[in-house]
């Protein structure tokens, strides 16, 4: 693999220089296919098998005595466990089946898959780092759905799939730029997905939360995280006024300003689960779905001739905040880094084919 090395002094620190030559297979792979997590990984590798001491980071890839990577060794990064059959699971062999709203069945690529999905989830001035976590937990969805049940709904509680080619008019200025950078994303995640006791997890994604996500006691890789972060999101107060005539249409019960409303029952004295107006009983979930409200976290307004809805955050507060991730991306975290944070007790894996 590296036919030499060497330890320079740059006058501040130490740097370690591995040499190749490009008639080593793992040198061509620079070129296309490596990322920077695998080629620390292989570095480390080599440095611990041959018993260099080396205790700095920075570490210069050189072939034929040019320099082509960088890489800081240093960082502290999850584990990634490596898991053999890279070639069944990529991007572009691991096949999907999808069952559209018709009931329609088609196979399609996880790269198809994985486009129209995250897709559907773009909102303005997301990092990088955000799309790379978001795109494993979409594609380890979609191992764990075929496992389990043979396809896909292209509608579902967690995602909402759409080809491609159906965003081309929202993004007429700048499509190909985004599929560019979509499918960069998820070349550089290829292969990746995430585990709870060697099982696929599902993937609770938020836009935003209320400082904090949700545990849930029966899902055991869902934690109460802090995320104050979401506190500035833009998306963290919502307000949406009824006039007692259209939520009356809607929710298909007479409802004046003469109205009781009574909170049953709320999910750690957050999130409203269930309550009643005058003898109607209703669900938090189905309630703020039928008045299009952002969160169960809501405050109720009654006025003489309308009723205000106050609700903070996006989301079910479950998993990972899109907003969140965000900011941890901006100080420099990696999309590994965000998916523990917000799954700590989660093993990130990645099928790989080593080809030296």
């Amino acid at each position: 693999m590296f036919y030499k090395y060497e330890i320079k002094n740059n006058g501040t620190e130490d740097i370690l220089y591995l040499y190749l030559t490009m008639s080593y297979e793992f040198s061509k792979e620079l070129g296309y296919n490596t990322n920077d997590s695998d080629m620390t990984r292989r570095t480390k590798n080599f440095i611990e098998n041959k018993g260099i001491n080396f205790n700095g980071s920075k570490v210069y890839l050189v072939i034929d005595d040019i320099i082509v990577k960088a890489l800081d060794i240093g960082k502290d990064q999850p584990n990634i466990e490596l898991l053999k059959d890279a070639l069944y699971y990529s991007n572009d062999h691991y096949l999907v089946k999808l069952k559209l709203e018709n009931g329609a069945m088609i196979e399609i690529t996880l790269r198809e898959f994985l486009l129209g999905t995250l897709s559907s989830i773009i909102v303005p001035n997301l990092e990088k780092e955000t799309l790379k976590a978001i795109c494993v937990l979409y594609r380890t969805y979609a191992f764990k759905e075929m496992q389990e049940n043979g396809f896909i709904s292209s509608t579902n509680q967690f995602m909402i799939y759409k080809p491609i080619s159906y965003y081309k008019l929202s993004w007429i200025t700048n499509y190909d730029d985004i599929v560019k950078n979509l499918n960069t994303i998820m070349d550089e995640t290829d292969c990746i997905f995430v585990t709870y006791n060697h099982s696929y997890i599902l993937p609770y994604i938020h836009y935003c939360n209320n400082g904090k996500t949700q545990a849930n006691k029966s899902i055991h890789y869902l934690n109460e995280v802090l995320s104050l972060w979401d506190l500035a999101s833009p998306y963290y107060i919502n307000i949406k006024d009824y006039s007692y005539q259209d939520i009356s249409k809607l929710l298909k019960t007479k409802i004046t300003n003469k109205s009781i409303f009574k909170i049953l029952n709320m999910d750690n004295h957050t999130l409203l689960s269930k309550f009643k107006i005058d003898d109607s009983i209703y669900i938090g979930e189905e309630f703020i779905k039928l008045l299009d409200l952002k969160s169960r976290d809501l405050n109720i307004i009654i006025n003489r001739d309308y009723i205000r809805f106050i609700s903070k955050g996006w989301g079910e507060f479950l998993g990972l905040s899109i907003f969140g991730s965000n900011e941890i991306a901006r100080n420099g975290c990696n999309f590994a880094n965000i998916i523990k944070y917000y799954f700590p007790n989660v093993t990130l894996n990645k099928y790989i084919k080593e080809l030296s």
